[in-house]
């Protein structure tokens, strides 16, 4: 009886260990899409009907469209509040905000820069933020509205460097190689010219379209554009991978128009990637540690994202 106790135990620690790895998802390159400049490849879970999500977590952005949160300054035009918002969560879930994910609006627009779970307490909780605004932080607040993801290369600046001083610079690299002008030095300027909101919608209509006509077993996908791999995002669960799409869709189309070209690399490239990423754990941790970033609940990978 011991015997089989230790092997069923071994055989349920071996389950929580195997996490956002090979062993429990795969990268279909028989499926990617391509438009223009990107190329999309989805990754699935090994299992198909997908792990339920026993957190019940909803994303920030679907949590204030359903009007169960709302996101403001944290005080007074104290230069203290700048790397801070308040967020009221009225619902009974627990709500997932994304480093990455950007807010226009306030005293100035601001990028949030570290994953984080905001339970149900009914009370006010904040989440840490970075400046993308550098030429305004007003008197008087405005309304701070959700604003999907930055585009890999701002995120990776943020996630990497926490430096308020390297994000902007960041942010007028882009705005100047893209000959975008913003009185306030704005990231969200990149989304203020015609042309560009042209392209970045006919890019929108065309992924979610696929996804929207393909199985709903993904829970992440890799880019690509020109002859490199802009990066990938890969979620625990389905839910929350869906409630989290359209959000980073916006972040890849932004970095395909500003500098991609026609996809170049191949399946075995794209695959070598990968591989650093979802071999075995070891290796993931390693690569993240400089190229993206793991975040856990509980010991639990519930998001890898990397560059």
């Amino acid at each position: 009886m011991r015997f089989l106790v230790a092997i069923l135990f071994s055989f349920i620690s071996l389950q929580v260990s195997a996490q956002l790895i090979y062993e429990t998802v795969w990268v279909d390159y028989d499926s990617a899409w391509e438009y223009k400049s990107l190329k999309l490849i989805p990754i699935r879970p090994k299992d198909l009907g997908g792990k339920p999500d026993p957190m019940k977590l909803i994303s920030l952005n679907k949590a204030i469209e359903q009007g169960i949160a709302t996101v403001s300054e944290r005080g007074s035009a104290s230069t203290e509040n700048v790397h801070w918002l308040r967020v009221k969560n009225s619902s009974d879930q627990s709500i997932y905000v994304g480093s990455g994910q950007t807010f226009t609006g306030g005293r100035q627009d601001r990028m949030v820069s570290r994953d984080t779970i905001l339970k149900p307490t009914g009370k006010d909780q904040y989440i840490s933020v970075m400046c993308i605004e550098e030429g305004r932080w007003s008197e008087k607040e405005k309304k701070l509205m959700f604003s999907n993801y930055a585009n890999m290369q701002l995120r990776k600046v943020v996630d990497k460097s926490k430096n308020q001083v390297l994000v902007w610079k960041e942010i007028f690299s882009q705005l100047d190689s893209s000959n975008f002008s913003s009185p306030t030095f704005a990231y969200s300027a990149l989304r203020q010219n015609k042309n560009y909101i042209v392209q970045e919608t006919e890019y929108l209509k065309y992924f979610v379209d696929k996804f929207k006509k393909s199985d709903s077993s993904i829970t992440g996908f890799v880019c690509v554009t020109g002859n490199k791999v802009i990066g990938c995002d890969i979620f625990a669960y389905k839910a929350m991978f869906y409630d989290e799409l359209e959000p980073l869709l916006y972040g890849y189309i932004n970095e395909a128009l500003l500098y991609g070209s026609e996809p170049m690399l191949v399946k075995d490239e794209i695959k070598e990637y990968m591989d650093k990423i979802l071999t075995n754990e070891t290796l993931q941790d390693e690569y993240c540690r400089k190229n993206g970033k793991i975040f856990r609940v509980d010991n639990k990978v519930i998001h890898v994202t990397a560059y």
